[in-house]
């Protein structure tokens, strides 16, 4: 039986693992947290359907579970790689017909933009820190009174050249909107604010998300950038801003800051491109063989990308480029088969 290991037991990872088991295919899985399910572990609901996170990853891990010829192996990380074998960071080595990298993203670490007081200043959040709320059912401010004003501020960490950040994230305009709607349904008599630089709403369901946003939940929208905030003497926050559409400087209170921190690339790849000869972009996320007929493939015959390794993605698309990784996976594995018989043959 042919074995293919998959390094990363996040949504890509585990839909990879789950399609190459129904294949007639022996997997490893080697996830370097104590569990599977990345970053999706910690997320509340997901957009624009507003379906509990924990329903997508419950049906993962059952799956996993029920199917066989699948080895979990958790807190165990790779070192290097290639077609035919992987190894640990312990120095085992463990042998394979092929590889998959399925290690997704990094959060953008929101302290870097000490403009916005993360980690300076009480009450500046990240929007991974508002789930983590959500998902504890405790939503308040550091004294633990409900917020009356809340602002939520876009690309912190995407398309910033200060930052070396240039790529879009793709996801943070539609959590931004989604966590707003959140945060309005608990919060009903609050103001919330919306600060960007432009919505990009791509998605199915996601322009009519927004809309709704505006309609029904009156969340105000305001095109411009925070600047700088400071703390007040009453114990709340002061952005200023500009309001780009009307050229007006703004100076508002809030007493809760969200920032919407993007995706950026693992430190992990500058080393599976120095020792392992993969390529990666110019954004630091591995470089596809192509971005269209083979972009779950790497440069390297055997090794194969599945999820955000290669690029920002929301959970839908990591699921699908996981199940298209597999599909190509087998594809090669029979080729490669076919033509080492015919070798045989001669």
């Amino acid at each position: 039986m042919k074995h293919v290991i998959v390094i990363g037991g996040g949504i890509a990872g585990m839909q990879c693992a789950a399609e190459l088991a129904r294949g007639g295919i022996r997997v490893t899985v080697l996830e370097k947290q104590s569990d599977t399910g990345g970053k999706l572990r910690n997320w509340h609901k997901l957009f624009p359907s507003l379906t509990p996170a924990g329903e997508v990853l419950g049906g993962l891990n059952h799956t996993l579970r029920r199917l066989p010829n699948i080895d979990v192996r958790t807190e165990c990380e790779a070192a290097e790689l290639s077609p035919r074998r992987v190894v640990l960071a312990t120095g085992e080595e463990l042998e394979c017909d092929a590889v998959v990298v399925a290690t997704g993203f990094t959060l953008f670490d929101a302290r870097i933009k000490e403009e916005y007081g993360y980690g300076i200043y009480d009450n500046v959040i990240t929007s991974a820190d508002l789930e983590e709320m959500f998902n504890t059912g405790k939503v308040s401010t550091t004294s633990g009174a409900a917020p009356r004003r809340i602002a939520f501020l876009h690309c912190v960490g995407s398309r910033d050249e200060k930052v070396c950040q240039r790529h879009c994230s793709k996801v943070c305009c539609v959590t931004g909107v989604k966590q707003a709607m959140e945060m309005k349904e608990l919060f009903p008599a609050a103001d919330v604010f919306n600060f960007y630089m432009d919505i990009r709403m791509f998605g199915p369901g996601y322009e009519e998300m927004y809309r709704e946003a505006q309609q029904r939940c009156n969340i105000h929208f305001v095109r411009g950038r925070i600047s700088e905030v400071s703390p007040t003497i009453d114990g709340r926050l002061q952005i200023k801003a500009e309001d780009t559409l009307t050229g007006r400087p703004l100076k508002i209170g809030v007493d809760m800051l969200v920032l919407l921190i993007g995706m950026r690339a693992n430190d992990m790849n500058a080393v599976l491109e120095q020792r392992c000869g993969l390529e990666r972009q110019t954004s630091g996320f591995m470089r596809p063989r192509d971005q269209f007929l083979h972009n779950t493939e790497s440069n390297v015959a055997g090794i194969f990308y599945a999820g955000a390794v290669t690029a920002p993605k929301s959970v839908g698309e990591s699921l699908n480029e996981g199940t298209a990784a597999a599909r190509g996976v087998i594809e090669y594995l029979a080729a490669k088969e076919c033509t080492d018989n015919s070798t045989i043959d001669e």
